[in-house]
């Protein structure tokens, strides 16, 4: 170790002999005086460019550290070619130390102004360049750990966002979208009345049979597949698919976002349902049936459970709603007497015998045979 090094301690210069640097200088013998004292102090990683364009060239090819600077030379000045690399959203981290002459000392400020790191008089003392060198290369060192937590900070934001979309679809999938809206805004206790609905039950039939001839896995593949046709027709629809229960599915018009025609779009539903029944039939080769049963009338409906969410409706017009399909028949639509009258100028109407209804007693209830 030379004498001039006796005052560095060892972890610096251990990180000196990473450092690159760029000399840049149209004067040989002035490159070669600032190499040997760069050299002197461990940094021995060196380049030289004989002018700015040079300069340019190298630093967009590869990585430096910092770069020595000159501040009077053809073509293309240190000023020049100090803008170009500060301009460039690129380079522009590069420190920059400016060797001027006392001559040049108001284009020496400008520089600094325009973003040099330092300036080192011509001609420069050994002492006063390897302390602005080492000061600029543990500023660089600072500024690269900043800029490597905000790279860090920003994809762990990236990685929170992605996670809270997952969380936001999973909560979509399970809830309606202005109840979802409501939790996240902290809300606890979510319900509702709504005076006028209409409710949908579908029930498989044949189902029992075809699951004891499946595994676990196809028969899950296959009720994914057709309660998937289901739940996006109801979403064409503007329906609200609540839940499935086994083979059974239930769905409901006119909340959590009332709506005038909700009889008329659960109906739509109803006749479509047994269109999707049919094509999934075809396309897998089963001759599963089906039952649906619609009744329209107030419900109280909110959100229970702590740790998995369910959107659920409670009344005697959901109760209803499941009596007429479990009192349907195979292959139809059966409704109430609420549901006919709201539906019967859109859609054919076929009356059925007297019904036991629990609750009700019996009632008239008809068919859903198609639109008019």
């Amino acid at each position: 170790m030379s004498a001039e090094m006796g005052d560095i301690s060892p972890e610096i210069l251990e990180q000196t002999k990473a450092m690159k640097v760029l000399v840049v200088d149209d004067s040989r013998t002035l490159r070669r005086l600032l190499i040997r004292e760069l050299n002197s102090v461990g940094i021995t990683n060196i380049q030289e460019a004989g002018d700015g364009v040079e300069a340019l060239q190298k630093i967009q090819a590869e990585t430096f550290d910092l770069m020595l600077l000159d501040m009077e030379m053809p073509e293309m000045d240190g000023l020049e070619t100090l803008k170009a690399v500060k301009s460039s959203p690129e380079l522009r981290y590069l420190p920059i130390i400016v060797v001027s002459g006392s001559e040049h000392f108001e284009r020496t400020i400008e520089c600094i102004q325009v973003g040099a790191e330092d300036y080192l008089p011509k001609p420069f003392d050994p002492v006063l360049l390897r302390a602005r060198v080492f000061s600029s290369l543990e500023k660089k060192r600072l500024r690269d750990v900043d800029r490597e937590r905000i790279v860090q900070l920003q994809h762990e934001k990236e990685l929170l966002n992605i996670e809270q979309m997952k969380t936001e679809k999973l909560m979509l999938n399970i809830l309606p979208k202005p109840i979802a809206e409501r939790l996240k805004k902290g809300e606890s206790n979510i319900s509702g009345s709504y005076p006028e609905v209409t409710i949908l039950f579908s029930d498989l039939s044949g189902f029992t049979k075809m699951a004891s001839n499946k595994t676990a896995s196809e028969l899950v593949k296959l009720l994914n597949d057709l309660f998937g046709r289901f739940d996006r027709r109801a979403e064409d629809l503007g329906l609200e698919k609540i839940k499935t229960i086994g083979d059974a599915y239930m769905a409901a018009g006119g909340l959590p976002i009332p709506r005038s025609d909700h009889a008329i779009i659960v109906a739509d539903m109803a006749l479509g349902m047994f269109e999707d029944l049919a094509a999934f039939n075809a396309d897998n080769g089963i001759e599963l049936e089906m039952r649906v049963g619609l009744n329209s009338g107030p419900v109280v409906a909110g959100v229970i459970g702590f740790t998995k969410f369910s959107y659920d409706l409670w009344g005697n017009t959901v109760n209803t709603a499941s009596r007429m399909e479990s009192t349907s028949l195979v292959g139809r639509v059966h409704m109430t007497p609420a549901t006919a009258e709201l539906v019967k100028d859109a859609f054919v109407i076929e009356e059925r015998e007297l019904i036991e209804c629990k609750g009700l007693g019996q009632i008239l209830t008809s068919f859903l045979n198609g639109r008019k």
